[in-house]
């Protein structure tokens, strides 16, 4: 059986179990959040009862990876997320320090293995070409994120005294400002573009600010364009749900997570589907429709019977 107990404004999930010796032991594992320490109590009583139930006993970086992936990514990241962070781990993070046991990592240990980083060589996108030779400033960044995380579980599940990335320094990076349309590119490519769904797909991405996902997922029930509603200025979208390609083993991995529909994959050899599934965060989205010319072109291709 296990127990939650409150300390200072955490939530640590309290039980016994017995070392390779057959020594009595108690373990505490530390959360933030009370529903992830109910989820944990949950999950090592079920896993108890089965008799499947496993003690983290991790002594590599590549023994505690998989513990983190499993528990925290499951309960904490989307599918995007988990897909991103999972390749991070097994192209830059695995082979270069993963055999390292979780004593010898060190705040100069990380230090160096981030100048390491700089000059190995890049992986190769899922799509497309990749942008440098090597590792980059922003994907050293990324593995930090992941590091310190990770370090900051094995912090809270006592296998480490403390984190050894919360005081290391990360390469210098430079934010680039991501190019946008302006009005003058937007109206250029409306006169130019001759397919008129197209047409009216790059107008209610503009007037709603939808991203391409939350456009592709658009269904009729979520768009109010009635008469009455038109003459009120009350015409209005509802986002609920979002169109993404994900990978299979992701998704498997998160057993569905926040999916509404999953699509036949083209071939039994895809590694990604696509998927119905909700956004981000949920949220009601109103913006009113304008021109009312918009109004009328998505009501002259609206089925009579929906």
């Amino acid at each position: 059986m296990a127990s939650i107990i409150k300390r200072n404004n955490n939530f640590c999930v309290v039980y016994s179990y017995k070392d390779a010796n057959g020594t009595p032991k108690q373990k505490w594992e530390t959360f933030t959040d009370l529903l992830d320490a109910k989820n944990r109590k949950k999950e090592v009583e079920y896993k108890e009862s089965v008799g499947t139930f496993v003690v983290p006993q991790c002594k590599t970086l590549n023994d505690l990876l998989p513990e983190y992936v499993a528990l925290y990514g499951k309960s904490k990241w989307a599918l995007s997320t988990h897909q991103a962070n999972t390749a991070l781990i097994a192209n830059y993070i695995a082979p270069l320090i993963g055999s390292m046991k979780l004593q010898d990592i060190s705040t100069r240990v990380i230090e160096g293995y981030y100048q390491r980083l700089l000059k190995y060589e890049a992986a190769d996108p899922m799509c497309g070409k990749r942008k440098h030779q090597f590792v980059s400033p922003s994907t050293v960044r990324s593995v930090h994120k992941i590091l310190r995380s990770a370090f900051e579980q094995a912090v809270k599940w006592e296998l480490m005294e403390k984190n050894p990335c919360i005081y290391a320094t990360l390469p210098k990076y430079t934010s680039k400002k991501r190019d946008i349309w302006t009005a003058e590119t937007l109206f250029r490519a409306l006169k130019v573009c001759d397919d008129s769904k197209l047409r009216l797909c790059i107008n209610l991405s503009f007037s709603c600010s939808l991203r391409l996902g939350e456009l592709l997922g658009l269904t009729w029930d979520c768009v109010d364009i009635t008469p009455e509603s038109i003459d009120a200025g009350r015409a209005s979208i509802y986002i609920n749900k979002e169109l993404q390609r994900v990978d299979v083993a992701s998704l498997n991995a998160l057993e569905n997570k926040n999916v509404i529909t999953r699509f036949p994959s083209l071939s039994s050899r895809c590694t990604t589907v696509q998927v119905l599934k909700s956004p981000k965060q949920t949220a009601v989205s109103e913006p009113s429709f304008s021109p009312k010319q918009l109004l009328k072109c998505l009501s002259n291709i609206k089925p009579s019977k929906t």
